[in-house]
């Protein structure tokens, strides 16, 4: 896939850390950029995906000090793949702590899909930390977002043949209920079956994120380690349901966070995180600026996408 010329030339890191946010849990998180820049924090989706060199190339290196971070479990956090101890709300004041540690005062939160979650829950939280959101592929978790894309008659429609994998791993007398059905199985001890429901689970996402399939994002779910982090997390956390109150916990306490400066950027065709979700946020939050993307799918690096991404991070440099 053609790589956007928007973004920013690669670039390394000036710093890498581990933060013991508990007795159980340590986060990887780096720094890249202009150290004594403008704070902005990248958020990855999952939860379980961890973050890449990638990640960093959506901001400006001379005006921002890029901060990346490994949630609990994914990435180069400690323990791989840990279930015990990783709830939304840990990972809100992880990100709380990892702020203290570098002594920011205030920053612009940056996520896409579960990202986007976890910067709309973390800004309702610390409303006086967050000088913008930068919000692509809206995800809140709700039970009819996760039918969608985990069960029949949602995303199975437009993508039948990536779905008849998905359900392979599953017997046919558990198939009322994909998510508890993986959650038994990735959570279980048989090793084998783990690895291979893990594998499924994540070829499932990447063969649907991009409007035109790329067989790189693919290939990624055959990788063990990751594969097994990403899927085993991402159930857990919706097999819980988010391990929120009320299923619309995002859009009831949208009224905290109203008068923060932010961008939401949806692709037209995300069949992941589909554009009503982005659309309901809309309505009960317009004054964000708000932007359909009419030839990009679910992912952040599909063209349009990136581009407006990128704006929207360039249109924050000055606050």
């Amino acid at each position: 896939m053609p790589e956007s010329p928007a973004l920013y030339p690669k670039i390394e890191s000036f710093d890498q850390g581990y933060l013991k946010v508990s007795d159980l849990h340590t986060v990887y998180y780096e720094q890249s950029g202009n150290p004594t820049g403008k704070p902005v924090i990248y958020l990855h989706g999952g939860p379980g995906g961890g973050v890449s060199s990638h990640d960093r190339r959506y901001f400006d290196p001379s005006v921002y000090r890029i901060i990346l971070l490994d949630q609990r479990g994914a990435g180069k956090s400690t323990p791989t793949a840990e279930l015990k101890d990783n709830t939304t709300w840990a990972l809100v004041e992880d990100i709380e702590k990892l702020r203290e540690h570098l002594g920011i005062d205030k920053w612009v939160v940056f996520g896409g899909s579960w990202g986007s979650t976890l910067s709309l829950v973390y800004a309702q939280e610390h409303p006086d930390r967050v000088k913008a959101l930068i919000l692509r592929g809206i995800f809140m978790l709700r039970q009819s977002e996760l039918r969608w894309f985990y069960e029949h008659g949602g995303a199975s429609n437009i993508f039948p043949d990536a779905w008849d994998e998905y359900v392979k791993p599953i017997p046919e007398n558990e198939r009322d209920n994909f998510i508890a059905a993986y959650h038994k199985r990735l959570t279980g001890d048989n090793e084998e079956e783990r690895i291979r429901c893990a594998k499924a689970w994540s070829t499932w996402e990447c063969s649907t994120s991009k409007l035109y399939v790329d067989p790189v994002e693919v290939a990624k779910a055959s990788e063990d380690i990751w594969a097994l982090a990403f899927a085993r997390i991402e159930c857990h956390y919706f097999f819980n349901k988010g391990f929120f109150k009320t299923d619309a916990h995002v859009l009831e306490n949208v009224d905290k966070i109203r008068h923060i400066p932010a961008t939401i950027v949806q692709g037209r065709y995300d069949v992941v995180c589909p554009a009503t979700s982005a659309w309901d946020l809309h309505k009960v939050w317009p004054e964000a600026q708000f932007e359909f993307m009419a030839d990009a799918g679910h992912s952040a690096k599909e063209l349009a996408t990136t581009a407006r991404l990128v704006q929207a991070a360039d249109e924050y440099k000055t606050l």
